[in-house]
């Protein structure tokens, strides 16, 4: 059984509720993106961190978190200063819970986990406020990489999971959708989303545009992520299922995408009933006028929590990241669990962080 009172589907729902019944019975596979844009350093843009100097940390301590309950790069998980935890703990909560195996991909950290993972080599991100974020030929390496290791990947599993870590992200998204001619208005990780603070960054980078070429726009206003993500789903897309788990960023990844092909058919993306519901964000319409495909959005029931730091995803803190959203639906439907079961399962998680310290 479905539980449609988590889920709501948008976009292609047909395909959204076929997507949703394979779930429950294929293998799932969890790929884990760390990347980094030096867009996050400008005060106020983001809270992925606890300081400026601390953002850089994000992303190899999510990935440790993951795999270990606790990280190695830094003496706590990533939190915000009053701490409120990384959106990391729902993602760690989803997959243990249902044994979904995962894996992380450093495409373009600048700090590498301390843990297992697969390298591609690349450089993070350029200030896209100041400069270029990339070369022409970084994104062409991020697509060619991205294409080998995902259909790698998807040939393993039914349906392969891609989530991310990028502090900054939804800034560089938020350029990369203006400059493929999209009327973006993207979320944040603060309630109080910086709209103006933004949407300043990315119009002084659309500035800089000097082609229509997809390959240019990202280098010159993305980040290393999006022609990586792009890429893993172009080739992933025609060997198995594909869940781009995630928000903004990946409307981004799917605007890019859309320029260099991938299979809608096997494609959907899976996001938090937080960024669906975002009332200073048009995420579905979006979705919905890049490609014909399903856009899930779950409800992981956290305004039940009895922690203030898990009820602040339900009041606008964070709301998505690390692949939250499309792992717990993954794992509701693997599993047969609720939202209520998920909660539980998550302040078991969070109780269990909490005692550590």
């Amino acid at each position: 059984m479905i539980f449609m009172d988590d889920f709501e589907l948008f976009g292609n729902i047909e395909q959204g509720k076929s997507f949703l019944e394979s779930l429950k019975t294929s293998r799932s596979l969890f790929s884990f993106v760390t990347s980094y844009t030096e867009t996050c350093e400008i005060p106020g843009i983001t809270i992925a961190g606890a300081n400026k100097d601390s953002i850089q940390f994000t992303p190899p301590a999510d990935a440790e978190y993951l795999h270990y309950g606790y990280c190695k790069t830094i003496d706590k998980i990533p939190m915000t200063p009053d701490g409120k935890p990384t959106p990391g703990l729902l993602t760690k909560a989803a997959l243990e819970s249902a044994s979904i195996p995962h894996l992380t991909i450093n495409a373009g950290s600048k700090i590498s986990p301390q843990l297992p993972f697969i390298d591609t080599g690349m450089s993070f991100g350029k200030n896209i406020a100041i400069e270029d974020a990339m070369t022409d030929s970084q994104v062409s390496h991020a697509v060619d990489y991205g294409r080998i290791i995902g259909r790698s990947l998807a040939s393993l599993t039914d349906c392969l999971i891609i989530g991310e870590s990028i502090p900054g992200g939804t800034t560089t998204a938020l350029a990369v959708l203006k400059a493929s001619g999209f009327d973006a208005k993207v979320s944040s990780s603060i309630p109080n989303n910086p709209v103006e603070l933004k949407t300043q960054t990315a119009d002084s980078a659309l500035k800089r545009i000097d082609s229509d070429h997809p390959y240019s726009i990202v280098a010159k206003v993305g980040d290393p992520m999006i022609p990586f993500v792009a890429g893993m789903l172009s080739s992933a897309s025609s060997v198995s299922n594909v869940m781009l788990a995630g928000g903004t960023q990946m409307a981004a990844v799917l605007a890019f995408a859309s320029k260099i092909g991938f299979n809608e058919e096997t494609t959907a993306i899976g996001t938090t009933s937080y960024i669906t519901g975002d009332e200073s964000a048009n995420f579905i319409d979006l979705i919905e006028e890049i490609a014909n495909i399903p856009a899930i959005s779950v409800n992981p029931g956290l305004k039940n929590s009895k922690f203030p730091g898990l009820k602040a995803f339900s009041e606008g803190f964070a709301k998505e990241g690390v692949g939250a959203g499309g792992c717990i639906t993954s794992s509701m439907l693997k599993t047969g669990n609720d939202s209520s079961k998920f909660l539980e399962i998550a302040e078991k998680e969070y109780d269990r962080l909490f005692t550590l310290r």
